[in-house]
């Protein structure tokens, strides 16, 4: 049996001197980032650096027209002491259709994981240990490099990947939301909701900033056509559960296909023996659910206790003190795969050799 990377290098090699406890979900600059260039239609070799700056002409597609996608997992210390990723392929495969989605050039899945590999050893020190709560956030994107200044995509292309030690996305961890039903549109039908760009993220900061300042946690965002079907949030998937513990959510061609979802889908029916469903999920039946949560790489899943549709108030009967029971139980079971306390499907846990 071959050793992972952990394992070959050794107790006595120490972490960084990082209070790991009390890691933010701030960026923590790494030792080392992968980068690979596109000119002439094709990929070169790609190469780790120190240089953790991006130097563009004034005039790059990306600056002007937003030509940009990206994606985001995690390296994890799992209970035996190897360094693993949860599903890297999932990631890859959804940068490949984002990229295409947006006329940009694919960057090879065996590449992508291999970057993946080069850059979490290059930067061992920083995956947080097991138990600390903490864990190695990884953020590849790509983006159109060369002066574009007519309407048109670039023809040079950058795939970068870097990483940062991080904590819970919540800073009171993980406590029951509030959140309240956007008038904003996140994505239009036959528009980019379903590929994980840049521009869908800018156009929500000033809904999330207003749901902030009202108060609420987190935007619920409607279809744009009929607006009323529930899509996502800003940054995550939605999942409900029934009074007799039917795991729910929503399906629609504007949602963002989460790794983290579709991970929670299959813990709920093949582990835990639950009826699920993906299924449009209208507004005016939410009140009927007995659970909410949201769920995606950052946070996994966090609860929501409660939703405001313009002064009227959903509340579940989970309440705001704690997690309901069975998005406890999801929520559970799949850290407990992502550490390696419970056993992973095949092929969900990619381990750093």
């Amino acid at each position: 049996m071959r050793k992972s990377y952990t394992q070959k290098r050794g107790a006595s090699e120490m972490k960084k001197d990082i209070d790991w406890k009390n890691v933010g979900f701030s960026y923590l600059q790494t030792d080392k980032r992968y980068v690979s260039n596109y000119k002439d239609g094709a990929w070169d070799e790609g190469e780790l650096t120190s240089d953790s700056n991006v130097v563009l002409n004034e005039c790059a597609c990306v600056l002007q027209y937003c030509q940009e996608c990206f994606e985001g997992l995690k390296a994890y210390t799992t209970k035996d002491g190897k360094i693993v990723t949860f599903r890297p392929e999932l990631n890859a495969a959804r940068m490949m259709d984002s990229a295409e989605r947006l006329y940009m050039p694919q960057f090879p899945k065996e590449r992508f994981i291999d970057a993946l590999d080069q850059l979490v050893k290059a930067n061992v020190d920083y995956v947080p240990p097991y138990g600390s709560g903490a864990t190695l956030y990884i953020r590849p994107y790509m983006f159109g490099s060369n002066p574009v200044i007519g309407v048109k995509p670039a023809t040079e292309f950058q795939f970068r990947m870097f990483c940062t030690p991080v904590g819970p996305y919540y800073k009171g961890g993980i406590n029951p939301l509030s959140i309240c039903v956007s008038d904003f549109d996140r994505a239009a039908p036959h528009g980019t909701g379903n590929v994980k760009a840049g521009l869908n993220y800018a156009m929500s900061l000033y809904a999330v900033m207003d749901a902030h300042n009202r108060g609420f946690d987190e935007n619920m965002y409607l279809d744009a056509a009929t607006r009323t079907k529930v899509e996502e949030s800003g940054g995550a998937n939605f999942i409900f559960v029934t009074k007799d513990d039917k795991v729910i959510t929503p399906k629609s061609d504007s949602i963002l296909p989460s790794v983290t979802r579709r991970s929670i889908m299959h813990v709920a029916k093949e582990y835990l023996g639950l009826e699920v469903e993906e299924r449009e999920v209208y507004l005016d039946e939410v009140k009927d659910f007995a659970e909410c949560g949201m769920c995606g790489t950052a946070a996994v899943i966090s609860p929501i206790g409660k939703i405001d549709d313009h002064g009227k108030e959903i509340l579940f009967p989970s309440g705001m003190d704690h997690m309901g029971p069975v998005i406890q139980k999801l929520y559970d079971t799949l850290t407990g795969i992502q550490m390696g306390e419970i056993k992973s499907p095949e092929g969900w846990i990619h381990v750093i050799e």
